[in-house]
C-alpha cells in the first residue's frame, strides 16, 4: 500500500493539448479544408459525441489514476487548446465521458497556448504542435511533440515511461562531441570524463518528479516504472551511471544498446510513452509505442 503520510505539497503538473489527448484528426481536417466557420459548426453539431482517445490518452489516464491509488493529488493534468471555449465544449464533454479528473484549461481561440505553461506550473507539456513544444523547451519545461501513432498501451494500470539519454535526460554535450569527432572521439571523451556528471537535459526535472511519486510507495510496489534506452554502450555507460548517482535519481531499467534499433526493445519493455531527440528514432518507435519527439539539442538546431 502507498504511504499516505508522504509529502503532499508538491505535485506533478502535466499540460496537454486537446489534439494529443483526443483524436481530432477529422475535425482538424475540416478546419484546414473548409475554414473556421465550418469547424465551429461541426464541433457544435457533434458536441455530445465523445471524441476517440488520442495518442497520449492512456498516458494521461494512468497518471490520473495515481491520485486514486495514493488517495491524494499527486498529479494534475491541465488542458491547453487553440479552440475557443465554445468549440472546446465538446472536448470537456469528452473529458467527462471518460471520467478524466481534468478541471483546469486554457482555450485560446486560435492563439498559441504555450505562454500559459509557466502560469499553471507545468513540468511537462505534450502537443502535436512542434512550434509550441519548442517554445515550452525554451521556457525550461520538459516538452515533446507527440508523433502520430496507432499504438498505445492499454493493458493495465502500471505506467511505464522510457527516455533516451543525451539531449533528453542529459545535456547534449556528449552528442556534440559525437557529431564533431565520431564514435571514437565520443568514446574516448566519455571514458576520460566518466567521473564528471553530465549536465541535466530538459527531462531531468520530470524524471525527478516521477521518482518522488515512486518514493510514496514501498520498494517494488510503485505502479510506475522508468527506463533509460540509449545508444551508448560500454565504456560510455559509466558516465551515465555515475551521473544518475550524483543526481540521486534512480532509473528502474537501463538498456545500453550500442547503436541497435530501439523500437523492438521499447515493444519488449511495453512502454506507455518514449521520449527521444532523434526524429528518425521517434518515427520507428511510433510503430510500436506512443512516442514524443524532444526537439532539443544539436540534432534539432
Amino acid at each position: 500500500m502507498p504511504d499516505k503520510k508522504s509529502k503532499q505539497g508538491d505535485r506533478l503538473v502535466v499540460a496537454i493539448s486537446s489534439r494529443a489527448l483526443f483524436d481530432l484528426a477529422d475535425s482538424h481536417r475540416i478546419y484546414e479544408e473548409e475554414g473556421l466557420a465550418a469547424y465551429r459548426s461541426h464541433q457544435i453539431a457533434a458536441e455530445n459525441t465523445p471524441l476517440e482517445p488520442g495518442v497520449a490518452f492512456n498516458l494521461v489516464n494512468k497518471l490520473l489514476k495515481l491520485n486514486e491509488i495514493l488517495e491524494r493529488p499527486a498529479v494534475e493534468v491541465i488542458l491547453l487548446s487553440r479552440n475557443s471555449a465554445d468549440t472546446g465544449l465538446r472536448i470537456f464533454h469528452s473529458i467527462q465521458h471518460y471520467r478524466l479528473a481534468i478541471s483546469r484549461a486554457a482555450f485560446c481561440s486560435g492563439n498559441s497556448p504555450w505562454r500559459y505553461i509557466p502560469a499553471f506550473g507545468s513540468q511537462l507539456f505534450l502537443s502535436l504542435d512542434g512550434a509550441d513544444v519548442r517554445q515550452a523547451l525554451e521556457l525550461g519545461v520538459a516538452a515533446a511533440t507527440i508523433v502520430p501513432s496507432a499504438h498505445s498501451k492499454q493493458s493495465d494500470d502500471h505506467l511505464k515511461i522510457a527516455f533516451d539519454g543525451d539531449a533528453v535526460l542529459f545535456s547534449d554535450e556528449a552528442e556534440k562531441i559525437y557529431q564533431q569527432q565520431g564514435l571514437e572521439g565520443f568514446t574516448r571523451n566519455e571514458s576520460e570524463a566518466a567521473r564528471e556528471p553530465l549536465e541535466g537535459g530538459p527531462f531531468k526535472p520530470f524524471l525527478a518528479a516521477l521518482q518522488q511519486i515512486q518514493m510514496a510507495f514501498p520498494d517494488g510496489e510503485a505502479p510506475i516504472s522508468t527506463c533509460l534506452i540509449t545508444a551508448r554502450s560500454a565504456p560510455a555507460h559509466e558516465r551515465v551511471v555515475r551521473t544518475l548517482r550524483a543526481w540521486k535519481i534512480r532509473i528502474d531499467e537501463s538498456l545500453f544498446l550500442g547503436g541497435l534499433p530501439k523500437d523492438k526493445f521499447l515493444q519488449a519493455y511495453e512502454a506507455d510513452i518514449f521520449f527521444d531527440d532523434h526524429l528518425d528514432h521517434c518515427d520507428a518507435a511510433s510503430n510500436h509505442v506512443a512516442t514524443g519527439h524532444v526537439p532539443h539539442g544539436v540534432l534539432n538546431t
